[in-house]
């Protein structure tokens, strides 16, 4: 990964919602494959990040590069996937298959209301079968549990082979039983596909043992670099950070 264009670049980066200040200067690096887990408290700032990433918020003090290119001049959308907090909270009544919710990831590609080609199925058959859904791919949206259907989310993501996916607290929704397996299939995403992944979260223990790196953030970044340096964070250190007691290493405590 050295030497590489890292595929987001954040410099200086600070923000406001009139007169509250969420963010104060931000600098990180996200490099080529890695997996980066951001967790902070609540209105820590971690959603607005992202959003800035994604110019979904205008930047008005600091710098962002994607892929080497300023955010501002940044055109290949489909290079990045994102999958929202709220994706899980579709809805539900709306008739159509997890195939045809997958499909719909493809507009950008295959332009909205064509027919998409035998290549783009196969597209879409593949991701429905990378997030482990090929069995239901047949079936409504509607009659899926939120897993299933933050699954089918992240499949319409990847759909468009993204060479970076932005998921914004995707086990909202998600049991506690079934949290587990999905972080794996993050997991297998990121080192099978080479995707490289950036994930805001609450679940710290969980991550610490999937994820290749960790930025803590609470308005401004306490922590930074890889997941055996942060798990070489004291407790008590990032119990201060958080306001709250925290314990980075409870992966025993997760259900399967």
């Amino acid at each position: 990964m050295n030497g590489e264009t890292p595929v987001i670049k954040i410099e200086d980066v600070s923000f406001r919602y009139e007169r509250e200040r969420v963010l104060e200067e931000i600098n990180l690096s996200v490099p080529q494959g890695a997996f980066l887990g951001i967790v902070g408290p609540n209105g820590s700032g971690k959603s607005t990040l992202l959003k800035l990433m994604l110019g979904l918020l205008r930047l008005r003090q600091g710098k962002i590069e994607l892929f080497g290119t300023p955010l501002q001049k940044f055109k290949d959308w489909s290079r990045i996937g994102f999958v929202s907090q709220k994706a899980n909270s579709f809805n539900t009544g709306f008739p159509a298959t997890v195939f045809e919710v997958v499909a719909s990831g493809l507009t950008k590609k295959a332009g909205l209301f064509r027919r998409i080609s035998h290549q783009h199925k196969q597209d879409v058959l593949e991701a429905i079968e990378s997030v482990g859904m090929e069995a239901f791919a047949r079936r409504n949206i509607g009659e899926l549990s939120g897993g299933q259907q933050q699954r089918v989310f992240i499949a319409r993501a990847l759909v468009s082979k993204p060479d970076i996916m932005i998921l914004d607290e995707p086990t909202v929704g998600v049991d506690s039983q079934n949290v587990q397996t999905f972080y794996e299939m993050l997991e297998r995403l990121n080192k099978d596909l080479g995707i490289t992944l950036v994930l805001v979260t609450h679940d710290i223990g969980t991550i610490t043992s999937k994820v290749t790196h960790v930025a803590c953030l609470n308005k401004q970044l306490h922590f930074h670099g890889d997941t055996e340096e942060f798990e070489k964070q004291k407790d008590d250190e990032l119990s201060s950070f958080y306001g709250h007691d925290v314990h980075v290493l409870n992966h025993d405590h997760q259900h399967a």
